[in-house]
């Protein structure tokens, strides 16, 4: 199956730890009149190397990114300019655990972005990683106004992590305090290899499925040209939404907490998270290709998951066998 291979263990040097010697803040943009976050303190925890509570002052020695975003919000649209330090050089300077057993294994994680108040946004690892998703996530803690740089208000600040080309600001986590890293779980089992003629859709679902070429071709199709190779398939998203996605109306944006593990022949399995498909977040045109230059995929199965603006193919599984949706643990 297409994938990247020898991708390295993301563990921060020894030295690196040294120089930042670790001592134990919802969505939208504030009311610019809000007074400055004087405190910060950010807990990074999972499959990291050890538990982390990092001071402001520590993402602040770390190399300093400045972005201006745009976004939607429920009191219009809204655009800033922040500064930060970069989400997946933070993760990777606290050192991001994984099996170097497992082929491409950072692309079976994710991490989640919690606030002060609890809520949530979930990013697929692929997602944030520069060889693939190179979304250009941040941990931002100022804002520049009127040519002004200054601390986040007490409204965003002091930290808060960013979500650049997302149609609307739901994953701009505010009063960010926690970030946690987890390997996805599912309970699809594969392993051998083999040409398929058939996937599961399963998981947190109301209407479950199997699907074979048929099936897929019965449904509307899409067409999405990756380099030289166009692809023929269905929609990912529009695959999902129509199976009734079960998110519980009592968590805000509970949506945002979800993620999809595509599984092939030989175990090989990546995460995408259920925000990077929505069309109110990340809107992104993953498919589910079943042709490949108007011909019929043949040794990567009848079905392979496409991420078209990935920047390498390791989140491409080929030989579909399981697509599952899952809610992280709370």
């Amino acid at each position: 199956m297409r994938s990247l291979t020898g991708l390295k263990r993301f563990a921060a040097p020894l030295f690196l730890l040294a120089l930042l010697p670790f001592v134990a803040a919802s969505c939208g943009g504030g009311d610019d009149s809000s007074p400055p976050a004087t405190q910060a303190s950010l807990s990074v925890s999972g499959d990291v190397t050890a538990q982390t509570n990092l001071t402001l002052a520590q993402i602040q020695a770390l190399p300093a990114v400045t972005q201006t975003v745009s976004f939607g919000s429920g009191s219009g649209p809204q655009t800033h300019v922040y500064t930060g330090a970069s989400l997946w050089t933070l993760l990777n300077q606290v050192g991001i655990v994984t099996n170097p057993a497992v082929k491409n294994d950072v692309l079976g994680k994710y991490v989640v972005a919690t606030g002060s108040d609890n809520y949530r946004a979930l990013f697929a690892m692929g997602e944030i990683s520069p060889d693939f998703g190179n979304r250009g996530n941040e941990v931002a803690y100022a804002e520049t106004i009127n040519g002004a740089s200054a601390a986040l208000t007490s409204t965003d600040g002091p930290l808060r992590v960013t979500a650049p080309g997302d149609v609307k600001g739901g994953r701009y986590v505010s009063n960010l305090v926690k970030l946690e890293v987890h390997t996805a779980t599912s309970t699809a089992t594969a392993s051998g290899g083999g040409v398929t003629a058939q996937f599961q859709l399963s998981g947190a679902l109301a209407h479950p499925a199997t699907y074979d070429l048929a099936a897929l071709q019965a449904l509307p199709a899409v067409t999405r040209t990756v380099g030289t190779s166009t692809y023929t398939g269905v929609s990912l998203w529009s695959l999902l939404d129509a199976a009734g996605i079960q998110t519980n109306a009592a968590n805000k944006n509970d949506l945002l907490g979800f993620y999809l593990v595509a599984t092939g022949s030989d175990g090989y399995r990546t995460v995408v998270s259920l925000a990077e498909l929505s069309p109110d977040f990340g809107n992104q045109p993953d498919m589910v290709a079943y042709a490949m230059n108007g011909a019929p995929l043949t040794s990567t199965g009848f079905a392979r998951l496409v991420i078209p603006n990935d920047g390498k193919a390791g989140r491409y599984v080929s030989n579909l066998v399981a697509l599952e949706v899952v809610s992280a643990p709370r």
